[in-house]
């Protein structure tokens, strides 16, 4: 789990400090103030690995840049910091650099390093479709190399598996090996090997995950697989809907997220207990999500489900499970449907804002803003209106006037009559200005 990130001379801000909640971190403002930018460093952070390039420090801050913060792998908590090699144009080594070590036995007698962070699996989900995956059972190199690394001697660098959408979807090579064989061909082997009542099956997992993870009104339940293609001899699963059985790669842009997003929760929780046997490890108890934007390609009913959702497939992998995710969104709908689920304890609200030429990140008290007009108006996305931009000119221009402000009136509405043709023209009949505009001209007639 990541506990802290604190930056200096790196990213958009001078200087940035999270303390970051156990279980929920939610990160909104607007775009371009390193939202995801933090994502990318808490990968890091957790891994020790990049999923591209490293981040660059400030241009003439190379020195002094350093990212740190708090991991907690186990049952303690340990401090870690990077610094930047100009040189080597890498960020110091983790494991060189920030490692503790506690020796315990395993049920099979082996003696295993574990390491001060690297020990929680860690899912790095895009917008783009890519993501990321690094399994501590998979990713941190064997016993052999990290006691070779102990003894400064070179040794294989840990890797995570970095997925574009079309590997996730049609399988994974890394170094020469197939580490996954994509979901189109996982889901048809799952569904035809699972027996009846086996809820550890990779398939029973990916199927509640996917029914957590479905539109409240639309389950997506697996259908009998197809062939499609003459070109293709595969075959492809299918969804369920109401309204007929469709093959997966012929859904919608939302649903094709969220069935990728159910396979990798899925993929990568039975690869994790497969892994864990296979080595002697006991399974891990705790797991973290980064993810950009959960909202994007989904309708408003979907965006108020999808993140309450998540949190509980991500509880539900094991009965001690302990996820923690770090989410970014845009999406006031998604910030309302967090009102009945949000821990104060546990949970943390950021927002990242600009003030001048200055980017500032800020944590916000939570509190019940109601609907998603509430949430538009409120702080966190900082509207005056949750109305058109002219038609938001057009009621400050009526309450201006109201105000008796008529000087300050904007070209064109500097009457009541001009007013009032243009909240005609932009306020729909229903609109809660109305009956105070309405009233005042009244008023005023009488």
């Amino acid at each position: 789990m990541l506990r802290s990130l604190h930056l200096e001379g790196v990213g958009p801000a001078d200087r940035l400090d999270l303390e970051l909640g156990e279980r929920l971190n939610v990160l909104t403002g607007d775009n371009g103030l390193g939202k995801s930018f933090v994502l990318e460093v808490a990968w890091w952070a957790l891994t020790g690995t990049w999923t591209d390039r490293p981040v660059l420090p400030q241009p003439g801050k190379e020195e002094g840049a350093r990212i740190a913060g708090e991991a907690e792998p186990g049952t303690t908590r340990h401090q870690f910091e990077g610094k930047y090699d100009r040189l080597a144009q890498q960020w110091s080594d983790r494991f060189e650099r920030h490692m503790g070590r506690s020796w315990t036995d395993t049920p099979s007698g082996a003696v295993i390093s574990s390491w001060v962070r690297g020990l929680v699996p860690v899912l790095h989900v895009r917008t783009n479709g890519a993501c990321s995956v690094w399994d501590p059972c998979r990713n941190i190199p064997s016993l052999g190399s990290a006691l070779y690394r102990l003894s400064s001697s070179p040794s294989p660098d840990p890797q995570p598996y970095l997925f574009e959408e079309r590997q996730l979807w049609d399988g994974l090579v890394h170094e020469g090996r197939p580490v996954c064989n994509g979901l189109v061909q996982d889901w048809v082997t799952w569904q035809l090997e699972a027996a009846d009542g086996d809820e550890a099956h990779p398939f029973q997992l990916l199927c509640r995950v996917l029914q957590q993870l479905s539109h409240p009104e639309e389950t997506m339940t697996p259908g009998k697989p197809v062939r499609l293609y003459l070109d293709d001899v595969r075959k492809f699963p299918t969804i369920e809907l109401p309204y007929g059985t469709i093959p997966i790669v012929h859904a919608s842009a939302g649903m094709k997220r969220i069935l990728a997003l159910s396979y990798l929760v899925a993929w990568s929780w039975s690869e994790h207990m497969q892994a864990s046997r296979l080595i002697g490890w006991k399974p891990s108890d705790r797991i973290v999500l980064l993810m950009e934007e959960p909202e994007t390609h989904l309708h408003p009913k979907w965006q108020r489900h999808i993140v309450p959702a998540l949190l509980g497939a991500l509880s539900g992998l094991s009965p001690s499970m302990r996820p923690q995710v770090l989410l970014t969104t845009h999406s006031p709908l998604v910030l309302a449907s967090m009102e009945p689920h949000f821990k104060p304890a546990r949970d943390k609200l950021f927002v990242f804002e600009l003030d001048g030429a200055d980017v500032t990140v800020r944590e916000l008290p939570w509190a019940k803003r109601g609907d998603a007009i509430g949430w538009l108006t409120s702080p966190v996305f900082g509207l005056e209106q949750a109305r058109s931009i002219e038609a938001e000119r057009a009621v400050e221009a009526a309450e201006a006037f109201m105000r008796g402000e008529t000087g300050a009136l904007p070209e064109g509405l500097r009457s009541e009559d001009a007013i009032h043709r243009e909240l005609v023209r932009l306020l729909p009949d229903q609109d809660r200005f109305w009956p105070r505009w309405i009233v005042r001209r009244e008023r005023a007639g009488a």
